[in-house]
């Protein structure tokens, strides 16, 4: 027999319990927007060297208007070397000719906005490219000169100083220190890099540091962009001394309230040490903060923080601060009902506190896809890549989940952020060859990390065009698998229950009822068989039922079905039947 949801779960008065208002604040749009992650070196190619570029986007903005997102982030797409896909910026104030001109962003800009999409741009203060002219000055000058102070070089230890100034190791493997030569020819100091050596670290203490980077933000707003997506921004300001740590940090982690270090320093997640989160960063956002009120539009501010616990985050979305932080905790939890109802909650609480709003997120170009994570052994888990030789996904089953894990995430209250191609179900590349790997982390951890490469694999566009229509030549940066056929775009499109359609009828019911800037109620009172396997909330008039399996829940007659993940089966007294690894949107019938 399957398990029943009690009758009646809308009536919030005996059966749920109430753990978040609806928002009395609803003008800003950022408070409930969903946001559409753009990669844009693997999104859309019009120039046909394989690479996507801002016209290709400018080309395929449509798709998004039809998606029915509210906002785009453009991963950076500024003049570098691309050591590490942009990330290593060398002029903050260009476009790279890989993506184009600035009159080719400016282009973009103003067709996003005639759609109705604001525009947020990404933007990389900790560090910059050994190319910037910054780092060639730094290089060419005295040690403890003007030009050095930019960045943080410090003198070896030991003898002749042959020795890094500190123990800390890079996010992306191996030490985080690399030591220069003078112009003379002589071994000479070293600077701080906790990437890759391409990517030397600023110093946040210098004020000619902090100018110019409200001047670029300056040069972006002038130009009508709508928000900045802040890159690394818990790890600008280092503990002073930059003392010794002998922690280990990763890539996007998270904790829920109570994680507690090892034995190493090290938490297992928040990368909490002298180099991260540091009290000095809560000032910078400050200033910017008052940067951004000089403009009209409701501009904001995102946090890519790696910071826990979740309560802590919430420091720096405080009213004069950022204006969203993403959650980490949130992304990394696994497939489970106690512990994503235990994150929910925490993550409303920590940032009702501060009267922001929560955003939600389940993929991103730093992480395994989701559809794939879903389907590992532990569903969920975070591997740091999936390759050749390593244990492989469910393709259908992580599907199946992902498709839940978006309807669960899109029913929450706050505002959401997709990644390019998960509206068409996209697995990760598990299978791309090691020798066309491009992420620094596969030769920093000396090939023990595959790292990202996988979830960065241009999208399909149309199944029968060579690259899936992704360049009108058919050349990619990176190979597709050939599964991408049955995932792209136009085989989806109009095809009813295709997860294209199920993230547009989302997206639509999404905003029909207001979810977006709603309230939050657990339904109490679940049968006893399904107390640890079902999640199940009201916002306002929707009531969202995830139902994590392995059983089948039997909803009550009384409800009228709005979406669900899945087709659905039918008992034979036509009640609806949700199988495992489902999630439903409903509310009561009038």
């Amino acid at each position: 027999m399957p398990s029943a949801l009690p009758a009646s779960p809308a009536d919030t008065s005996t059966t749920t319990t109430l753990v978040h208002a609806p928002s009395a604040r609803t003008s800003e749009w950022w408070r409930s927007a969903v946001i559409y992650q753009i990669y844009p070196r693997s999104f859309a190619d019009a120039s046909g060297d394989g690479i996507g570029d801002l016209p290709g986007i400018t080309g395929r903005l449509k798709h998004l208007a039809r998606l029915g997102v509210d906002a785009v982030w453009l991963s950076p797409f500024y003049r570098s070397p691309q050591h590490d896909a942009g990330y290593d910026v060398a002029d903050y104030r260009d476009v790279d000719p890989l993506f184009g001109t600035l009159d080719d962003f400016d282009e973009m800009l103003t067709k996003a906005h005639a759609l109705d999409i604001r525009v947020i741009v990404d933007l990389v203060p900790n560090h910059t490219s050994t190319e910037h002219v910054w780092f060639g000055q730094a290089l060419a000058a005295a040690a403890g000169s003007p030009d050095r102070a930019r960045y943080i070089f410090r003198d070896g230890k030991g003898p002749d100083g042959a020795e890094p100034p500190n123990t800390w190791t890079s996010v992306f493997g191996g030490p985080a220190w690399t030591r220069i030569t003078d112009p003379d020819g002589s071994p000479g100091q070293w600077y701080l890099h906790l990437f890759d050596e391409t990517q030397p670290d600023l110093d946040w203490d210098n004020p000619e540091v902090r100018t110019e980077f409200e001047q670029v933000l300056r040069f972006w707003l002038d130009r009508g962009v709508d928000g900045f997506r802040v890159d690394v921004a818990h790890g600008m300001v280092k503990a002073e001394g930059l003392p010794d740590w002998t922690g280990t940090s990763s890539m996007i982690d998270g904790a829920h309230e109570g994680t507690s270090g090892s034995e190493d320093g090290s938490t297992g997640a928040g990368n909490q040490g002298p180099m991260w989160d540091q009290e000095g960063v809560h000032e910078i956002y400050r200033s910017w903060h008052q940067v951004l009120a000089e403009y009209d539009g409701d501009r904001c501010l995102v946090a890519e923080a790696w910071v826990e616990p979740l309560s802590r985050l919430a420091r720096y979305v405080r009213p004069d601060e950022m204006h969203q932080a993403f959650n980490f905790s949130f992304l990394t939890t696994l497939w489970d009902a106690r512990a994503l109802r235990s994150v929910v909650n925490a993550s409303l609480e920590a940032n009702d506190e501060v009267g922001a709003p929560t955003t939600w997120v389940l993929s991103n170009h730093d992480v395994v896809r989701h559809a794939s994570r879903l389907g590992l052994e532990v569903p969920g888990s975070k591997p740091n890549g999936i390759g050749e030789g390593d244990p492989q996904p469910d393709e259908e089953l992580g599907l199946r989940r992902a498709r839940a894990a978006t309807l669960l995430m899109l029913g929450l209250p706050g505002s959401a952020y997709l990644y390019q191609g998960e509206e068409l179900g996209l697995p990760e590349h598990t299978s791309l060859a090691d020798d066309e790997r491009q992420d620094p982390t596969w030769w920093r951890s000396e090939h023990t990390e595959r790292g990202r490469d996988g979830c960065r694999v241009p999208l399909p566009w149309s199944a029968e065009e060579p690259g899936y229509g992704f360049s009108p030549t058919g050349s990619t940066w990176l190979s597709q698998p050939d599964s991408f056929a049955r995932y792209a775009l136009d085989v989806q499109r109009g095809t009813p229950g295709s997860t294209y359609e199920v993230y547009r009828s989302a997206l639509r019911l999404r905003r029909e009822f207001s979810l977006g800037t709603g309230s939050l109620a657990w339904v109490d009172g679940l049968p006893a068989d399904a107390e640890s396997t079902v999640l199940a909330f009201v916002n306002r008039e929707v009531l969202v039922v995830t139902n994590f399996g392995p059983g089948t829940l039997r909803l009550p007659a009384d409800l009228e079905l709005l979406h669900a993940s899945q087709d659905l089966p039918l008992a034979e007294d036509d009640a609806v039947l949700v199988p495992a690894d489902t999630t439903v949107w409903a509310r009561l019938r009038a």
